[in-house]
């Protein structure tokens, strides 16, 4: 004959789960405690709110200077404010450029816009010649 297991009663194993599902809800509950950032954050800062408006005032003040930089401006002796040499060349060769590259481009934009909405405007042209 086959051997006879030793389980457990039915009351003691419903127990062990129950401990268990306890034990599991107990250890959600701190992972999710643990998880909660802004909870930690709003706590901290009503603990100790002196490093946080510090820190605040230090970051806006980094900000505010780094976006309120002035460029430096030289001025010629006579009075008027000198431009770097070679800015409007530039300028200018960029812009050249930047037209042949348009002209070179042009068929090829139209192609492409051609083949992705021409199936949208032979539908929408169909549709209304049935009206």
């Amino acid at each position: 004959m086959a051997k006879k297991s030793r389980s457990k009663p039915a009351a003691e194993l419903r127990e062990e789960i129950a401990r268990s599902r306890e034990d599991l809800e107990r250890r959600i509950v701190r992972v999710r405690e643990e998880a909660d950032f802004p909870r930690k954050i709003r706590r901290s800062v009503q603990r100790e709110p002196v490093p946080w408006i510090v820190g605040a005032i230090a970051i806006g003040l980094l900000v505010t200077a780094v976006v309120t930089r002035k460029k430096k401006i030289v001025v010629d002796a006579r009075g008027g404010r000198s431009k770097p040499k070679g800015t409007l060349v530039e300028a200018g060769f960029l812009l050249g450029a930047l037209r042949i590259a348009a002209t070179l481009l042009k068929p090829v934009v139209v192609n492409l816009v051609e083949k992705k909405f021409g199936d949208y405007v032979r539908r929408e042209r169909s549709r209304s010649k049935g009206f």
